[in-house]
């Protein structure tokens, strides 16, 4: 039988490939690879290169789980603090700050190059002012400083599908940047609904959210109002001619659920509804992208 000590050091031992990949948020950025992967797909009228897809969504991973691993360093003493976050691998010493320092470049670098070397430049110039927004100047500064910060530093975070256009095409077009506008708009109630949950451990780690600062009601009412803004930024690529009716049909449906959890929030007062609409917003946000991409092949058929 194993002894009490042994039982211990076991509980914290978990294998290093395991904190590693914790590191790098890997549920996170499948997310934003999803929404890469259908600006590839509209950005050409058939079906995107393969091997530009493939490189395309690796380099981008590659960088993604960089910046993420650079987030966990930077924010390993506000990690400790709280309780979603206290068992990071870096805020509980798994991991050392010089080992997440090097994994975090090695990916960036790894990432970066691959995406200049069988993507294009502009691609790989892109992601590297999405990775530096993420990790210096949101995590750095932003997050730090003002109650803003998820809405000013959020443009980093919806890079994604402009980065999988211009994997493709190589250009910046308008329907790219208006997919990074949906992301955009969409960011602040999905992010403020968690803060509102948390709002006592942010403020007891001395973290600017927007329920700290300005208090948990003008928080909810924010929420509501960027709510409407989201839904009036979705209805656009319809309204443009980049989308037809069955994306609009399905996303008109999509925002009286995200309508109906975001008007609990503002109105109501139970903590659980937040989170509630917190994991709401980030299916929403999947299935708004594959609504685009099921629009597009549609189309393409008739």
């Amino acid at each position: 039988m194993r002894n009490s000590n042994e039982i211990h050091a076991g509980t914290f031992s978990l294998p290093v490939w395991r904190d590693y990949w914790e590191l790098g948020k890997p549920r996170v950025v499948l997310v934003m690879l999803v929404c890469a992967l259908v600006g590839m797909a509209l950005a050409v009228p058939g079906l995107p290169p393969v091997d530009k897809v493939l490189f395309g969504l690796l380099g981008i991973g590659l960088a993604s789980m960089g910046a993420a691993a650079f987030n966990h360093l930077l924010d390993r003493r506000l990690d400790r603090l709280m309780i979603r976050t206290a068992s990071r691998p870096v805020a509980e010493g798994r991991l050392g700050s010089l080992q997440a320092a090097t994994y975090a470049s090695l990916l960036s670098v790894a990432g970066i190059t691959l995406l200049w070397i069988e993507v294009n430049p502009l691609t790989a110039w892109l992601t590297l002012a999405s990775l530096l927004g993420y990790a210096l100047v949101y995590t750095g500064f932003l997050k730090r400083v003002t109650p803003q910060n998820i809405t000013i530093g959020g443009l980093a975070g919806a890079a994604p599908p402009l980065l999988g256009w211009t994997a493709i095409t190589g250009q910046i077009h308008p329907d790219a940047l208006l997919l990074v506008l949906i992301i955009f708009a969409w960011t602040p109630p999905h992010f403020w609904a968690l803060a509102i949950y948390k709002r006592e451990e942010y403020a007891k780690a001395g973290v600017p959210m927007l329920p700290v600062t300005h208090g948990e009601a003008f928080a909810r009412l924010q929420v509501w109002l960027y709510t409407w803004l989201t839904v009036a930024v979705t209805l656009l690529p319809f309204v443009t001619g980049m989308s037809g009716w069955i994306y609009l049909v399905g996303v008109l449906a999509l925002n009286l659920r995200f309508l109906h959890w975001n008007w609990r929030v503002w109105r109501g007062k139970d903590l659980a509804v937040p989170l509630a609409s917190f994991w709401f917003s980030i299916r929403y946000i999947l299935l708004l992208f594959l609504l685009l991409l099921v629009d597009h092949y549609t189309s393409l058929m008739t």
